[in-house]
């Protein structure tokens, strides 16, 4: 899961300071979830989900489908 939210940050051309200010947390707290240091609260993989527009199963690598049911 942890290398799924760092390659969809990457994808976007984002860096953790920006992805941070959009969850409302701080650099280094975004930067405990991506190295798996820090569980990711089900809040912020919500708010992780609908920003790169997949769904959360695919953050938590469930499947491999970036697509939403939506």
């Amino acid at each position: 899961m942890y290398i799924r939210i760092r390659n969809l940050r990457e994808d976007a051309d984002m860096t953790q300071t920006q992805i941070a200010k959009i969850l409302n947390c701080s650099q280094r707290v975004y930067s405990n979830y991506e190295r798996g240091e820090l569980d990711i609260p089900t809040e912020i993989l919500i708010k992780l989900a609908n920003f790169h527009n997949v769904s959360i199963d695919y953050i938590l690598e469930r499947t491999d489908k970036k697509e939403t049911n939506k």
